[in-house]
């Protein structure tokens, strides 16, 4: 008797223990009877079920990561490119997961990758060479991941959370006409922007010289000006010491002609004896005087 009560109380034990499950953080969980969902919102937390006819299945809620093998695609004009991606993805609808994936991250994973290349293929053949190497990169993953995430949650119940190109490797043929392509288009955008910079250096000459030449008129005009008024002020000057002292300033103005001419000590003067330029190297020069 007592085995059968020991029996009876494992068995109880066992039932109850069966009955409850735990649902840790960044898990969610759902419940099936007989192979039939019966519930699939179960949050975090300590939760019961029927023994034995129920069970229940654990999901992992955080972000998962699917890092597919490198694709090789052809642009819009039919060159091939290897594209090496990866995609962040996690449970949006913990039933549907479930019917399309049985709860396998394996599964789902190889269900996601041909929706991901289908729409990366798309999105390549839709764009020229040069538009996918130099800007395309960040259109086509948007475009890519609002299209996938839109399948995958219709047909696996995943959210696609992003999308990313690693990567993108052209063939060696491919990438030689490209890199030819681009130094062509730098150097003639180099070409331009030196032909700009020239064109702006000759105006700016042109003008320096303009407002030179203006600066140099005005500096001559107004030098003439001066020039102008101190001779003026020197006739004036002169006329004045002419009419208080004439004889004075007709020696005066001899001995500055004797300087100027014997300055250097090298000039020969032929002149008559009489020649008014010497009166005043003679005797009647000096009585004159």
């Amino acid at each position: 008797m007592k085995i059968v009560y020991a029996f009876v109380g494992l068995l109880v034990v066992l039932l109850g223990l069966n009955s409850a499950f735990v649902v840790k953080e960044g898990q969610s969980a759902l419940l099936l009877q007989f192979g039939r969902i019966v519930r699939a919102d179960y949050n975090p937390g300590l939760h019961f079920k029927l023994p034995v006819v129920q069970q229940v299945v654990l999901l992992d809620n955080r972000i998962l990561n699917l890092d597919a093998q490198p694709e090789r695609y052809f642009t819009s004009e039919k060159k091939s490119v290897n594209v090496d991606f990866y995609v962040k993805w996690r449970i949006a609808d913990n039933a549907a997961y479930y019917r399309a994936t049985a709860g396998e991250q394996l599964q789902a994973a190889q269900r996601l990758t041909p929706i991901v290349k289908d729409a990366l293929r798309f999105e390549f053949n839709s764009r020229p060479l040069q538009a996918v190497v130099a800007n395309g990169r960040d259109d086509i993953t948007n475009r890519v991941r609002s299209q996938t995430d839109a399948a995958a949650r219709r047909s696996l119940g995943i959210e696609v959370v992003d999308v990313r190109i690693k990567r993108i490797e052209l063939p060696d043929e491919v990438s030689d006409s490209v890199y030819k392509r681009m130094r062509a288009e730098r150097m003639q955008l180099a070409n331009d922007l030196r032909s700009r910079g020239k064109e702006a250096g000759e105006r700016i000459r042109a003008d320096a010289d303009r407002q030179k030449a203006v600066l140099l008129a005005d500096a001559e005009r107004e030098a003439a000006t001066v020039r102008g008024d101190g001779d003026a002020q020197a006739a004036a000057i002169y006329a004045q010491s002419y009419g208080q002292d004439p004889d004075f300033f007709d020696f005066y103005r001899s001995l500055q002609a004797y300087r100027t001419s014997f300055l250097d000590g090298k000039g020969v003067l032929i002149l008559k004896p009489e020649s008014d330029f010497l009166r005043y190297f003679n005797d009647g020069g000096a009585k004159a005087r």
